[in-house]
């Protein structure tokens, strides 16, 4: 899995389960190889820069595939419980297998050298001195993206270590109960999860395969982050000035796991949803998340989609950098860069400017990302106020039950706060 991440560029999520159903791995093998494969991958930074000071050499320097065991080996070392013994004579052996005797030698130098100190103190020795890059250091983020988190945190960055900590730890699944089909206490005994805190519709599972499930086969359940959820139903609870009509539109609706929570309640008031999708692929599955749901999907650009004007209420879950679930994307936090915000952050602003335009008088569009990075976030809210007049809403009111939301009118949602990605929320009534 760490070659295919390296040298491909795959999602770790999405590769790692078809590699242990074709080699038939479960159990408790199952669950140590996706500690390994999906903790190598998040803590790449801290794992290289041991490495580097092992061999002696720049990270670069070190054949990719060599690297892919080192990294296996040290991560072992310093944040498992596997002894140092079995991880050191492990990795030499899958280092002699695949690429003789000579860089089994090296292999198991370097990893000497790394055990030759705890997780801890290597902090200690290689951090720099800076606060915000220690803390980088320590819980393996690039200090880019824990400067954007200490930035988006404000007056609670003390918070910062605990929000980095929390990318760090195994999350829970969320399923989501379609409204109409099955309440989230009947899934939680069908299902032997809990009930969420948050959403009405929520339940959380402790692991395992959701897909074999029956109401996810069936349809009448879908996994779903309790954050996302959130965010579909603070849509459908802000206050319009003037009567619901029932015309709604999710204007950035791949995959479509918004879209099937807002067809669902839509079904349920005899109301009816324009979900649109660039991409036709990401079209096909929004198609599959609404199937036999008062959805029409509509593969356009969301900027000029060709939908006539007077939504009552609209959704720009906007393209963002994802910094918000990068607890669920092991590796995403080593691809993105801090040229991403500049590429995205136009389009974001071009997405609202064209939601708004669709908005009838009284109606409310809600922003969204699952970043909580303040250009794609607070930025893009004060841009569009400024420019359009609108009436900021207090998110909050949105979320009733809902604990630590802060200041406002927007939202930030925080995985170390409420469990959930860390979804931005924002609500904008159009003028009458």
């Amino acid at each position: 899995m760490l070659r295919a991440v390296r040298e491909r560029d795959a999602y770790a999520n999405l590769e790692l389960p078809g590699l242990l159903r074709e080699r038939r791995v479960s159990g408790r093998d199952a669950a140590l190889a996706t500690e390994l494969a999906y903790g190598a991958c998040r803590s790449r930074g801290l794992l290289d820069a041991v490495i580097a000071d092992g061999a002696g050499r720049e990270i670069e320097n070190i054949d990719g595939p060599l690297l892919d065991v080192l990294r296996l080996g040290v991560y072992q070392l310093l944040r498992t419980r596997i002894g140092a013994h079995a991880a050191v004579n492990t990795s030499v052996a899958l280092a002699r297998a695949e690429f003789g005797t000579g860089k089994a030698g090296f292999v198991n130098a370097v990893l000497r050298r790394a055990g030759e100190k705890s997780a801890d103190e290597w902090v200690a020795a290689l951090a720099p001195r800076d606060p915000v890059g220690r803390l980088a250091f320590e819980y393996a983020h690039p200090v880019w993206i824990a400067q954007a988190f200490a930035d988006a945190l404000g007056a609670h960055a003390d918070e910062l270590s605990d929000a980095l900590a929390a990318d760090d730890a195994r999350p829970s699944v969320h399923l989501v109960a379609r409204p109409g089909d099955i309440t989230a206490l009947e899934l939680a005994l069908v299902t032997g999860g809990e009930e969420g805190r948050w959403s009405p519709y929520a339940v959380y599972l402790d692991g395992g395969d959701p897909g074999k499930l029956e109401p996810v086969r069936e349809g009448m359940a879908a996994v779903q982050d309790e954050g996302s959820q959130l965010v579909a139903l603070a849509l459908t609870r802000a206050e319009l000035s003037g009567p619901d009509t029932g015309r709604w539109l999710d204007l950035c609706a791949g995959p479509g796991g918004k879209a099937a929570l807002l067809g669902a309640l839509a079904a349920i008031d005899g109301f009816r949803i324009d979900a649109v999708e660039p991409a036709e692929h990401r079209a096909e599955l929004v198609r599959k998340a609404v199937a036999d749901l008062p959805v029409d999907v509509h593969v356009a650009d969301g900027r000029s989609s060709g939908l006539e004007p007077g939504y009552d209420r609209i959704l720009v879950d906007a393209p963002c950098t994802g910094l918000g679930a990068l607890r669920r994307r092991p590796e995403a936090r080593w691809r993105r860069t801090p040229a991403d915000v500049g590429d995205l952050v136009p389009l974001q602003r071009q997405l609202l400017a064209a939601a708004w335009d669709l908005l009838r008088p009284g109606g409310v569009v809600v922003y969204s990302t699952c970043s909580p990075h303040l250009p794609e976030t607070a930025a893009v809210i004060a841009d569009a106020v400024r420019r359009t007049g609108a009436e900021q809403l207090d998110t909050r009111e949105l979320l009733p039950g809902v604990a630590d939301l802060g200041a406002g009118p927007s939202v930030q949602l925080w995985p170390h706060r409420h469990g959930t990605d860390a979804m931005f929320v924002a609500a904008l009534r159009k003028p009458s």
